[in-house]
């Protein structure tokens, strides 16, 4: 594992999760996910707008005030700069605030308080004043609505020194990587894809497993498909279809988005010698570029085509009634692993 990965990372601390494996949805293994970490660190605090009394557009916080109070789980005006410059101050009073913006698209107003404060305060301060702040992001696109409320900011967060990013594609991981998140002694953007918040799965409660660098939910032989948050599913989709004509597809979730395992992405791409990366983002300057240069820097010698990019389209996120068009779809998946597949040296 890459040492910058494993750099300023605390180990998982002891929880109030018992060793049983239930079936949740991502938003049921959220709410427990917070309820846990309010349960064990007294510091620890929830913000947001409507994340109180509501319990958050999205339920994740549901129920949490009536347990914690509203001391610890508070509602906020509407103002993101607020939400994030309060959570800047909590952090240098040593509590451990976990604010959340309503919709991927409100975070914008905030982007100043993310990057000249959040980010860089355990910097400024020389290391003196640690963001132990997780930054909840109901995050991309595939509820149908409408403008501002489906984006994709996975690039501009990833590109800031002193954020680390990560996203999870399914209830399992949401659970233990939200957990993983708020133990950080950094900033964390954790980055949730609202499409999948009522997807159920298993979630084994007492095991994590690794909660560092990219994990294989699918071996395969042929290529490697890279992606993360919601396109992980559709990835999946993906692999089932093609191993109806022969083709072996591995499934790489890349989950945290920096600092990105470049050492995952290599041991992947090695074995299949070819890459497909997926994500809902435009195409131009999106991680997908990040990707596949790191791709095709510890791969060059075995690659046996050019790391192909499916992604969104350089305009606006579209609202709801036209994100069918945009979103990477199965049949623009299934061409991309077709251009790869098929591509032959000149």
């Amino acid at each position: 594992m890459s040492s910058q990965l494993t750099e300023g990372v605390r180990p998982m601390e002891a929880g109030s999760a018992s060793d049983t494996t239930e079936t949740l949805s991502m938003q049921a293994a959220l709410n427990r996910a917070l309820s846990e970490i309010l349960a064990d660190d007294p510091k620890a605090v929830v913000l947001g707008e409507d994340v109180g009394r509501l319990g958050g557009v999205f339920r994740i916080t549901d129920g949490l005030q009536k347990r914690f109070g509203a001391d610890r789980v508070f509602d906020t005006p509407l103002a993101e700069s607020g939400i994030l410059g309060m959570s800047v101050g909590l952090a240098m009073a040593g509590f451990r605030p976990i604010p959340e913006v309503q919709f991927d698209g409100f975070a914008y107003p905030a982007v100043n308080q993310i990057i000249t404060q959040l980010a860089r305060m355990n910097y400024r301060s020389r290391g003196t004043m640690p963001m132990p702040v997780t930054l909840r992001v109901p995050s991309f696109g595939g509820i149908r609505a409408p403008e501002h409320h489906g984006e994709s900011l996975e690039a501009l967060f990833a590109h800031v020194p002193g954020l680390k990013v990560v996203s999870p594609s399914s209830p399992h991981q949401a659970y233990h990587l939200l957990k993983h998140s708020a133990a950080q002694p950094d900033p964390v953007i954790f980055m949730e894809p609202k499409s999948r918040y009522w997807q159920k799965d298993t979630v084994d409660l007492g095991t994590p497993g690794n909660l560092q660098g990219s994990h294989v939910v699918r071996e395969g032989r042929h290529l490697t498909l890279v992606a993360w948050g919601a396109m992980v599913a559709r990835c999946l989709q993906v692999a089932e279809l093609a191993a109806e004509d022969g083709i072996d597809i591995e499934v790489l979730d890349l989950r945290w988005l920096k600092p990105i395992d470049a050492e995952g992405l290599a041991a992947s791409v090695s074995k299949t010698r070819r890459a497909v990366v997926v994500h809902e983002a435009p195409l131009t300057a999106g991680l997908g570029a990040e990707v596949a240069a790191l791709i095709t820097q510890h791969c060059f010698d075995t690659l046996k085509a050019p790391v192909e990019r499916v992604t969104g389209f350089d305009v606006p996120y579209p609202s709801g009634d036209l994100e069918d068009e945009y979103i990477p779809n199965i049949d623009r998946i299934l061409f991309g692993i077709q251009r790869v597949l098929e591509y032959r040296r000149g």
